[in-house]
């Protein structure tokens, strides 16, 4: 059998069973200190896909970049066939500030396919594109909900796509949300590329999440084993099929005032349950707002001050003989999966 090739990438030659950390230059800032993407490659000791994990697009959402940390540190990776190519912090200059955007004030998931001689956020959309995207089979993209919000863990794929939808069942998450490309993102330009990208939505902004971190760190894993770059030993199959919704809406405020939830994150609701009631602060008016359709809550607002309009929960369709009791379930079956214990934790 031919000895398994070195993985070449920005200069550098990985060898087989080895790993390595390289830096891609981006920027310099106005004190002269210098940015880069840093990208952890896994070379496996067999040829394989090469897919790439990534998170922190959004710079305050670090729940992926913890889910990348236990990743890494899993001996798990030991028997990878192929290779991964790992950003743990994808926006730097995000991070750093604690904000979603770049100093620019640009979305860098809006920013795709990017350029050369664009914005600075345009210049690290294309750098992450070509230099990393574009050398893969598959990406993982680790993503929360906004500021002030949180979202159920759950799979994004595009509708109609076969592989991305059985990836998506093999991830294990409790939803699988079917949604449209968006113009500019990261998931529509690797399309476009020839590269599918499994959007994984899950917690909040600027905060940690046990529950989010056990379901993307296992979800990773288990679409690794369903590529076959991973030997199923240590590897436990999502037991509860992850609830399918086709459709979904946002149901807003419908005054401004005081926000208080009766539902949250995971519950299934029913038409005409009441979701939640927003206030005047003397107590003088109260509106409730009211679920317009039978689903499943896969996401909400998390700040208790809302004006007219607001974002309040995020609902989506669900077809299943009782859904409730997937959802109880698939929360059991996060707490109690195998690949955490506390030392691995902590």
């Amino acid at each position: 059998m031919p000895k398994h090739a070195l993985f070449e990438f920005a200069g550098h030659s990985i060898e087989p069973g080895s790993r390595q950390t390289v830096e891609l230059p981006v920027s310099v800032l106005s004190d002269h200190t210098p940015v880069n993407l840093k990208v952890h490659v896994i070379h496996g000791k067999k040829p394989g896909p090469v897919v790439f994990v990534s998170a922190a697009v959004h710079g305050d959402e670090v729940m992926g970049v913890e889910i990348v940390r236990r990743m890494l540190q899993s001996d798990l990776l030991g028997g990878l066939r192929g290779t991964l190519l790992v950003v743990p912090i994808v926006n730097a200059f995000g991070f750093h500030n604690r904000s979603r955007y770049l100093p620019d004030r640009r979305d860098l998931n809006r920013s795709f396919p990017g350029s050369a001689g664009g914005s600075l956020a345009s210049r690290l959309a294309g750098i992450f594109l070509e230099q990393v995207v574009m050398r893969c089979d598959l990406g993982i993209d680790l993503h929360s909900a906004a500021i002030h919000r949180t979202n159920l863990p759950q799979v994004r794929v595009s509708e109609g796509n076969g592989r991305t939808m059985a990836l998506a069942k093999a991830f294990g998450a409790p939803v699988i949300l079917t949604s449209d490309l968006r113009e500019g993102s990261l998931r529509a330009e690797a399309k476009a590329a020839g590269v599918d990208v499994l959007l994984y939505e899950a917690g909040e902004a600027l905060r940690f999440d046990e529950m989010a971190a056990r379901a993307g760190v296992a979800g990773i894993f288990r679409v690794l084993r369903a590529m076959e770059m991973l030997p199923a030993k240590g590897i436990a199959k999502a037991r509860v099929a992850p609830l399918l919704c086709q459709s979904s809406r946002w149901l807003r405020a419908p005054a401004g005032g005081l926000l208080r939830t009766y539902r949250g994150d995971g519950d299934v609701v029913e038409e005409g349950d009441v979701l939640a009631s927003v206030a005047d602060p003397f107590g003088e008016a109260e509106v409730e707002l009211i679920a317009p359709m039978d689903g499943i809550i896969v996401g909400r607002a998390v700040m208790p001050v809302v004006n007219e309009g607001d974002a309040v929960f995020h609902l989506a369709e669900v077809r299943h003989d009782d859904p409730a009791q997937a959802v109880e379930d698939l929360a059991t079956q996060l707490e109690n999966s195998p690949l955490f214990d506390e030392d691995e934790i902590i």
